[in-house]
């Protein structure tokens, strides 16, 4: 079952569900979840490696980071792929699964969003994959909505979230093994 905006803001102001929601998600949020808005932007580089048991994942360089006190943007090239994260963090209790869309702007200017779920028990910023896949420059200010999660009950007990990049964190820093 998604949970609704009642429900959610309940959660959000009793639980920190999601922190750093905009002023209109917390006041009229559209739909049953979330927008949540552009936080940073990275460029990726070098050599990954995903493997049974290690991984190791590219190098990154931030490119962009949101200032609410100045506008910012990046402008996004045809092919280009960036590694992004939200202003917003989420605090998933062991009852709730999260799933993430793009707001259907990206694809109407010919970028895709990578996305995923979030587990129960993760606690931190999101990140995902942004790629222009159009045949169009596209400039994107920080701070706009570009993703919408919506929020399910688990029914019966779930396993917690015990990966590697609980809080958030972007990239692994050196090869490492995979819990």
């Amino acid at each position: 079952m998604i949970l609704g905006p009642k429900k959610l803001l309940y959660l959000v102001k009793t639980k920190k569900l999601v922190e750093n929601l905009a002023k209109r998600e917390l006041t009229n949020p559209e739909g049953a979840g979330f927008d949540l808005r552009l936080g940073e932007m990275y460029k990726i580089s070098g050599k990954s490696f995903l493997g049974i048991d290690e991984r190791h994942t590219a190098k990154i360089k931030m490119v962009a980071k949101y200032d609410p006190r100045k506008r910012g943007s990046v402008i996004i090239k045809p092919g280009e792929f960036y590694l992004t994260k939200t202003i917003e963090t989420v605090n998933m209790p062991d009852n709730l699964s999260g799933s993430i869309t793009p707001r259907s702007t990206l694809y109407r200017s010919g970028l895709f969003l990578r996305t995923g779920n979030v587990s129960p028990g993760y606690s931190g910023s999101l990140t995902f994959g942004l790629k222009n896949e159009g045949p169009v420059t596209v400039t994107v200010e920080l701070g706009a909505r570009f993703a919408h999660i919506q929020f399910y009950e688990v029914k019966g007990k779930s396993n917690l979230y015990r990966g590697q990049w609980q809080g958030g964190r972007v990239t692994a820093r050196k090869k490492e093994r995979q819990v």
